[in-house]
């Protein structure tokens, strides 16, 4: 059995967990200016629970968030102390001899997640080609996060052109019962999502930010595609920890509950069964703590 990628957990939980300002609609990036030392504790917890790869603290960091105009004045500052300060708790780690941690460079949904009705292709380039510019010293792969429909991860795809780092696709994904059909918020299949990351020649497709009980049929979908095109594809999961979001969810209209079930342990369960489906890395969304992480490092290959 080949060995499992471990990916972090959800920063923006984990800063609210441990202290740091944190607030709607600012949510994790709030840190960033006013007490970023809370973001490096946060990398350095998931890294010594087992984290792999850790993922720079740019979620937030558009203007859906932290608004317009300090996104204008402060969004790249922002956006390259993210990346700082993930390089900054990934060297901690070799400087101890540990395992080599890997730093992703978070790209959102630029206009807002869960929100495919509100994407405009020349509104989203322009305030991905900022976080780009801004993270591109400092990441050692691309990692675009929740996103909704196709045409989201076309608009990362053009952002990164001249971008030698790996790109790692990940889908939000329908949590309410339909058809049966593995869907991407936007309504469009799993299948087509696949099919799409495989000419845009990403590395790696993952599903992320819905429930772990969705998962599985996504990448049974995946499988089936990357068997067809007989392509080179990771396949990944980091799910959240919320109750299921119904369709017409807006990002940041409220504070999500955390489900109590999802312990360490039954988080661990799901992961090995998504190990099971062929997925090879492996985390966390919101909700999803550095002893969840710990979980998963130890219980998987």
């Amino acid at each position: 059995m080949s060995k499992t990628v471990i990916l972090d957990g959800g920063m923006g939980r984990e800063l609210k967990r441990i202290g740091a300002p944190f607030r709607q609609p600012e949510w994790s990036a709030l840190a960033l200016w006013e007490a970023p030392h809370f973001v490096e504790q946060a990398h350095d917890a998931f890294v010594q629970a087992g984290a792999q790869v850790i993922t720079s603290n740019s979620y937030a960091v558009v203007p859906f968030h932290i608004g317009e105009q300090r996104f204008a004045t402060d969004g790249a500052r922002l956006a390259a102390l993210s990346g700082e300060l993930a390089r900054k708790a990934a060297a901690k780690a070799a400087a101890k001899a540990a395992q080599p941690v890997r730093v992703a460079g978070s790209l959102p949904p630029a206009l807002g997640s869960y929100r495919p009705d509100l994407f405009d292709e020349a509104q989203a380039l322009a305030i991905l080609r900022v976080l780009v510019t801004a993270l591109a010293p400092h990441v050692d792969l691309w990692l675009a996060e929740t996103q909704s429909s196709l045409a989201e991860v076309r608009a990362v795809k053009q952002a990164l052109a001249g971008q030698p780092q790996p790109l790692w696709l990940s889908f939000t994904l329908q949590d309410e019962d339909g058809d049966g059909v593995a869907r991407l918020r936007s309504g469009e299949t799993v299948a087509a999502a696949v099919a799409e990351a495989i000419r845009l020649g990403a590395a790696a497709v993952l599903f992320n930010c819905s429930q772990p009980e969705v998962m599985a049929a996504a990448l049974d979908a995946a499988n089936v595609v990357i068997a067809r095109e007989q392509a080179s594809l990771q396949l990944g999961v980091y799910a959240n920890a919320f109750p299921p979001t119904p369709k017409d969810a807006k990002a940041n209209a409220t504070l999500d509950d955390i489900r109590a079930d999802l312990t360490p342990r039954n988080y661990a369960q799901w992961a090995a069964l998504w190990v099971e489906r062929g997925a090879s890395v492996v985390g966390g969304c919101c909700g999803i703590t550095p002893q969840h992480i710990a979980a998963l490092a130890q219980a998987l290959p």
